[in-house]
């Protein structure tokens, strides 16, 4: 790690948790889930039956703070607190195999599949990418489904000390 935090280490492969569907009440969880490579479908604007259907038709696990929900589900996590650090040591707990490092292969955007790219020379620049570092070797990666650009950052070196801090003393 260099003196900014950056790892330079991108770990990618399958992640050896369920996939998952989040309702709007843990959407913020559903990003952090992404970020370690978890396949986490967000029900944005789904109704309940809607959100059961499509947790049984594509063996998704529910994470939700609904009791009524969590309740008609044969699979469900139900989580008690509104704190983002309380609902990641929760499925911590639950799932004890959930990866706690950052894995740039989803989108925490829309879950699709991250790739490693290499925009083409006469590309237009996009806001906020470091392009002098990415000149110096720096990967950047593009979502397959929706395009959002990614690379490694002082935002993924905060992201990393984050995920730490709520996976300290779970599951050890």
């Amino acid at each position: 790690m260099n003196g900014k935090g950056y790892s330079g280490a991108v770990l990618r492969g399958t992640v050896p948790v369920p996939r998952w569907i989040a309702d709007e009440m843990v959407g913020r969880l559903a990003r952090y889930l992404r970020i370690v490579g978890c396949d986490t479908t967000y029900a944005h604007g789904l109704s309940d039956e809607e959100i059961l259907r499509q947790a049984r038709s594509e063996d998704r696990v529910i994470l939700t703070r609904d009791r009524r929900l969590a309740a008609r589900a044969p699979r469900a996590l139900l989580l008690k607190s509104p704190f983002i650090a309380d609902q990641w040591r929760a499925v911590r707990e639950a799932f004890p195999d959930l990866p706690a490092d950052v894995r740039f292969e989803r989108c925490t955007e829309c879950n699709g599949h991250l790739e490693r790219w290499t925009p083409p020379v006469d590309a237009a620049p996009l806001d906020g990418v470091p392009w002098a570092r990415v000149r110096g070797g720096l990967p950047l990666y593009r979502c397959q489904t929706c395009g959002h650009p990614y690379w490694e950052g002082s935002h993924t070196a905060d992201v990393r000390s984050r995920i730490a801090r709520w996976s300290e003393g779970v599951n050890r």
